[in-house]
């Protein structure tokens, strides 16, 4: 069973591979873009539970 983190790694994961395919066509920058893009789907993630909990309290 997944958790909502684990989840969130995975899409970010596809999507990031994904993205750094289609967007770039030399295999080294595909895979700067790839990681570029995991750190931004998951930093975005992590600053935006923060935000609703913050919203919460």
């Amino acid at each position: 069973m997944l958790t909502h983190f684990s989840a969130v790694l995975l899409f970010a994961l596809f999507a990031s591979v994904v993205f750094g395919i289609t967007q770039r066509s030399e295999p080294k920058m595909m895979v700067r873009f790839g990681a570029y893009c995991f750190v931004l789907f998951v930093g975005s993630v992590i600053v935006a539970s923060w935000l609703m909990w913050a919203v919460k309290h």
